[in-house]
């Protein structure tokens, strides 16, 4: 789909498109979490695992937020789990995701190599999640699919 028959279709002329998206992905890559993960990473306590700091972060940021819109969410996952070069842009998105994270971490004292270990598992975690729940029909919610997800990593809480 070209971006005109998109503007067409949205009721926009072709400049009104890309003054609200700099992309045709853009579309669908829209990602308002990232400041707020980093916010509520950074906010975890500092004596904390980092990997245990990152997922709870994800966690709160997640309960701060109000959850999106299921039906377009899904169908913007699936359209981008479809297509090659909306996947590459999920990786990319991922990549910035995983440097805020890490940012909170080192600001917060974590060595670099831990925090970018931490931020990578968490995201990893995270990316499964969000195409799991995307094809899913048993009917459970994002968050629930985020928090299985980051279970899976390491009981959060649990003893070392």
């Amino acid at each position: 789909m070209t971006v005109d028959e998109i503007a067409r279709d949205a009721g926009v002329s072709h400049m009104t498109f890309f003054r609200n998206f700099p992309t045709k992905e853009a579309v669908i890559m829209d990602d308002p979490y990232d400041p707020v993960i980093g916010l509520a990473v950074a906010a975890q306590a500092r004596d904390l695992p980092p990997l245990e700091r990152a997922g709870r972060g994800i966690l709160d940021a997640w309960e701060a937020l109000a959850p999106p819109e299921a039906t377009e969410t899904r169908q913007r996952l699936m359209l981008a789990a479809g297509h090659p070069a909306l996947r590459a842009k999920v990786w990319e998105n991922n990549m910035r995701t995983e440097d805020v994270i890490v940012a909170a971490l080192t600001d917060t004292g974590v060595p670099a190599f831990e925090a970018r270990v931490a931020a990578g598992a968490v995201n990893g975690a995270l990316t499964a999640a969000l195409f799991d729940w995307a094809h899913d029909v048993s009917g459970s919610t994002l968050g629930q699919r985020i928090s299985d997800a980051l279970a899976l990593l390491a009981p959060l809480g649990a003893e070392t």
